[in-house]
């Protein structure tokens, strides 16, 4: 398991994917994010969520920590809301309603069987012939999937038939530090 991230911590990287967010938006360059600890300098997986008016609106990340993880979250808060391509941009006039959720993440671990999976706990890879899909953790408790479900579902994201999960495919898992944005009063 990870070291966990302080509040602190948390706090800078919610400061820093919403300026990221904001300066892009606005047309403005934007900040360089600063290894402030050494937790922030550790190379993780990180996926950054945008959520507008309670809906989906971007959600892109490293599933692997190929970066330290401040970095991995200003460019994942970048692509989020500038190139997930189920979304269009991010515009200023969306930002006040803007909600920021990250997802810090653990290194990936094979599991021997999809009956290894546990739910809630973990977020899975799913991985059959060339095709891939990943779901974070909190997608299936925020769905009310339990795992048959979700591998179903997982399985449909990776372009495969949804039974494709029970035979011949292969997991990763890991797990996930989520925070947010404190929600508007």
């Amino acid at each position: 398991m990870s070291t966990p991230l302080t509040d602190d911590e948390k706090t800078y990287l919610l400061e820093l994917a919403r300026a990221v967010i904001t300066a892009e938006a606005k047309g403005d360059p934007g900040p360089t994010p600063e290894t402030r600890t050494s937790v922030l300098a550790e190379n993780r997986g990180a996926f950054v969520t945008l959520h507008l008016w309670g809906r989906l609106r971007g959600c892109i990340g490293y599933i692997e920590g190929i970066k330290p993880l401040v970095e991995a979250v200003a460019d994942n808060a970048l692509a989020a809301g500038f190139r997930d391509p189920r979304f269009g941009r991010i515009n200023a006039t969306e930002l006040s309603d803007l909600h920021i959720q990250i997802s810090s993440l653990t290194p990936l671990r094979p599991v021997d069987h999809w009956r290894d999976i546990e739910i809630p706990r973990h977020g899975v890879v799913l991985t059959s012939g060339v095709n891939k899909g990943v779901f974070l953790p909190q997608v299936a408790k925020e769905e009310g999937w339990d795992r048959d479900t979700m591998l179903s579902h997982l399985a449909m994201k990776a372009d495969l038939d949804r039974d494709a999960w029970r035979e011949g495919a292969s997991f990763l898992v890991f797990e996930a530090e989520v925070f947010a944005e404190k929600t508007p009063a």
